[in-house]
C-alpha cells in the first residue's frame, strides 16, 4: 500500500483576536480532520492579554506547533493618521524576512502556506518556496464578494461610496447599502482605502480561497464567488467554503469563569441575555450609560463585559485591549446602577469566557458587536442575537444577520452614527428575551442545526476539508 506522507501545513495569522482565533482553531481542525502537521506563525502585537492567553493555551495544545513573530516597530514607518488597516499591512510586511526565514527552516518542509487577508503579500514567498497557497478569509462570503469587487467599484463609481444615493451592485450578491460599507471604504481619500484596494487584488493569487462560512447558509454569495460570468470571472481560483470554524469549549478554570458558571446554573432557562462587543470594540460614555439603563429598564437578566468608555472611534481599541486591572467600573456607570442591578446582573471588566456563556442553557441572547467570530460562536450555540455593528465589516454582518437569516434585531440606526437611546435598547433586550414562540428563536436554532450538518461527516463543510489539494 502507498503511504502518503503526512502533509505539513502552515498558518500564518496576523495580530489582532480576530484573526488568531479563526487561524488556530483552522489549525485543529486540520490535525483532527485532515490528520495535517500544523505550525501557525502568529504576527502578534504584545499588546492585549487575551492575546497572550489564546497563544498560550494554544502553545500548550498538543495538537499544532505555534511559532511567534513579534511584529516589528513600525512607529517611524508610518504616517500618524493610518487606520489600523495600513498598520497591519505594514506590520506583515515588516516581517516578511522573519515569515521567509520562518518557513525555509522548518525541519519538516510545509507543503502548503496559509494566509489570512493581511498575509497575501507573503503568497510570494510560498511561490519561491514551491508551496502550495491559500487565502483564509475568516469572514463570510458577501463581505469577501464586497473586497473582491472593490477596485471594479472604484473604477465606476464616483465620489464617496457612503454619498451614493442607490447601494452598491455586486455581481450575483445582495447590494450593499452605502451605509454598510466596509470601514476602509467609509473615505476614499485616506490610506486604509489604497491599502485595503491592494489587499483585494492579492485575493486572487492564492491557489484557492478558504472562507468561514457554509454551503446552506450563503449559497447565493458563494455561488457568484465561483460562476465565471460574475465574481469567479476576477477570482478565477477554488471557492472551499469549511466553516463554521469556532472555538470549541476551552476546560481551563479561574476564578471569573467559575464564578459566572455557578451564577448562570443559579438561573431559568434562556433567561439571560450576554452583553459583549468583543476585543477591540469600545462605546462612548453617552452610549454606556444609555445601555446601562436600557439593561435595567429591561428588567432581564444580563452578564454584561464592561471596558472602560473610549475616546476614540469604535475599535480604536483593536490591538491594545490591555486590563489595567485598577479600573473601577462604577465610575462609568450610573449611579447606584450597580446595587438596583446586583440580583439580576453580572458585571464583568474586559473578558469573559464567551464560549462557555454561549453555551450555557441559561443564556437566552447575546448583544453583540457582530464581529464574525462572535456571531459563528452565537449562532452555533443557537443564541439569538441584537446586531449593534460597530466596526471593519459589522454593519454587513449586522443586516446579513437581521435581514437575511432573520437570527437577529437591530437598533434603527447604527450605533457607530449615533446614540441609541435606553427605550429603544429595553424593547430590543425583551424582543428576543420575552416574547414567547419567537420566529428569531425558532430561527437560530434551524441555522444551528445547518451549520452542524455542514461539519459533520458527508456534510459540505466537512466534504470541502477534504477536497482541498495539499500537495503540489
Amino acid at each position: 500500500m502507498h503511504m502518503h506522507k503526512q502533509a505539513h501545513v502552515v498558518l500564518l495569522s496576523s495580530p489582532g483576536l480576530g484573526h488568531l482565533i479563526p487561524t488556530i482553531e483552522l489549525g485543529k481542525r486540520f490535525v483532527l480532520h485532515n490528520n495535517f502537521k500544523v505550525t501557525i506563525l502568529a504576527i502578534t502585537s504584545n499588546t492585549s492579554e487575551a492575546e497572550t492567553h489564546i497563544l498560550k493555551s494554544a502553545m500548550t495544545s498538543e495538537l499544532i506547533d505555534v511559532i511567534e513573530i513579534p511584529s516589528a516597530n513600525i512607529s517611524g514607518l508610518i504616517d500618524a493618521d493610518a487606520g489600523l488597516l495600513t498598520l497591519l499591512s505594514m506590520m506583515m510586511r515588516q516581517t516578511l524576512p522573519a515569515i521567509r526565514s520562518a518557513l525555509s527552516n522548518m525541519t519538516v518542509r510545509p507543503s502548503v502556506l496559509i494566509v489570512d487577508l493581511f498575509g497575501t503579500e507573503a503568497l510570494s514567498i510560498a511561490q519561491e518556496l514551491n508551496l502550495l497557497k491559500y487565502v483564509f478569509c475568516a469572514s463570510h462570503a458577501w463581505s469577501l464578494s464586497l473586497t473582491i469587487y472593490s477596485p471594479t467599484l472604484d473604477e465606476q463609481v464616483e465620489g464617496q461610496y457612503v454619498d451614493q444615493k442607490e447601494p452598491l451592485k455586486i455581481p450575483g450578491c445582495n447590494p450593499v447599502r452605502p451605509e454598510d460599507v466596509i470601514d476602509p471604504m467609509l473615505d476614499r481619500n485616506v490610506m486604509d482605502y489604497q491599502t485595503y484596494l491592494g489587499m483585494a487584488n492579492g485575493i486572487p493569487r492564492g491557489d484557492g480561497i478558504l472562507i468561514n462560512t457554509w454551503e446552506e447558509l450563503q449559497h447565493k454569495d458563494l455561488q457568484a464567488l465561483r460562476d465565471g460570468d460574475l465574481l469567479g470571472r476576477i477570482l478565477k481560483v477554488p471557492v472551499y467554503s469549511i466553516g463554521p470554524i469556532v472555538r470549541q469549549h476551552v476546560s481551563e478554570t479561574n476564578p471569573t469563569s467559575e464564578l459566572l458558571v455557578q451564577w448562570l446554573h443559579k438561573q431559568p432557562s434562556e433567561s439571560v441575555i450576554y452583553v459583549s462587543f468583543g476585543s477591540g470594540g469600545t462605546l462612548s460614555y453617552e452610549q454606556m450609560t444609555e445601555l446601562a439603563w436600557g439593561l435595567e429598564l429591561s428588567q432581564q437578566r444580563f452578564i454584561w463585559v464592561v471596558c472602560p468608555p473610549s475616546g476614540g472611534p469604535a475599535g480604536s481599541t483593536y490591538l491594545t485591549t490591555a486590563y489595567s486591572g485598577g479600573d473601577q467600573l462604577s465610575n462609568y456607570l450610573p449611579e447606584g446602577f450597580m446595587s438596583r442591578t446586583n440580583k439580576v446582573g453580572m458585571l464583568v471588566p474586559h473578558w469573559a469566557p464567551q464560549v462557555d456563556i454561549l453555551r450555557h442553557p441559561s443564556v437566552g441572547g447575546f448583544l453583540s458587536h457582530c464581529g464574525w467570530n462572535s456571531t459563528l460562536e452565537s449562532i452555533t450555540n443557537g443564541v439569538p442575537m441584537i446586531a449593534w455593528p460597530l466596526y471593519a465589516e459589522q454593519k454587513m454582518n449586522a443586516t446579513l444577520l437581521a435581514e437575511e437569516l432573520g437570527v437577529a434585531v437591530r437598533p434603527k440606526v447604527l450605533p457607530s452614527k449615533k446614540v441609541v437611546d435606553r427605550e429603544e435598547i429595553a424593547t430590543m433586550v425583551r424582543q428576543i428575551m420575552v416574547i414567547k414562540g419567537n420566529p428569531i428563536r425558532e430561527r437560530v436554532k434551524q441555522v444551528k442545526h445547518s451549520a452542524m450538518k455542514a461539519l459533520s461527516e458527508g456534510g459540505s463543510s466537512y466534504a470541502a476539508l477534504s477536497q482541498l489539494p495539499t500537495t503540489t
